[in-house]
């Protein structure tokens, strides 16, 4: 167990943002200006990425699989919109799926949460 890494440690949730295990680092509950519009979260999603993401060094054009959860499926094509604005050309393998959260606030909080896998060997 000596090289996994844990960054990012919330101990209230009992949750790693960012996990280094060899060659990948694992990302968990991206989410960010919840309460805002479906642009505003997915954005605000991406920003707290690059921002675990630089805590090893890395950057959105490390992601390698994403895990894209949505209250509405059907806002894919504004996520698709964002990802060729932030990613570079360098686009992950994704899999998107639509459900209820969990969360403060309700249907009218939480809209975005992105899981990743990003390559740092």
């Amino acid at each position: 167990m000596g090289n996994i890494e844990r960054y990012d440690v919330c101990e209230e949730w009992a949750h790693s943002g960012i996990i280094k295990a060899g060659d990948y680092c694992f990302l968990s509950y991206c989410a960010g200006n919840v309460g805002g519009t479906i642009e505003e979260q997915i954005n605000g999603a991406f920003d707290q990425m690059e921002q675990r993401l630089a805590m090893v060094g890395l950057t959105l054009e490390n992601v390698v699989q994403m895990d894209c959860l949505f209250r509405d499926v059907w806002n894919i094509p504004v996520m698709e919109k964002i990802i060729k604005e932030r990613f570079n050309g360098k686009y992950p393998v994704r899999k998107s799926i639509q459900t209820e959260f969990a969360h403060v606030g309700g249907k009218d909080g939480l809209l975005f949460q992105a899981d990743a896998v990003a390559y740092c060997g």
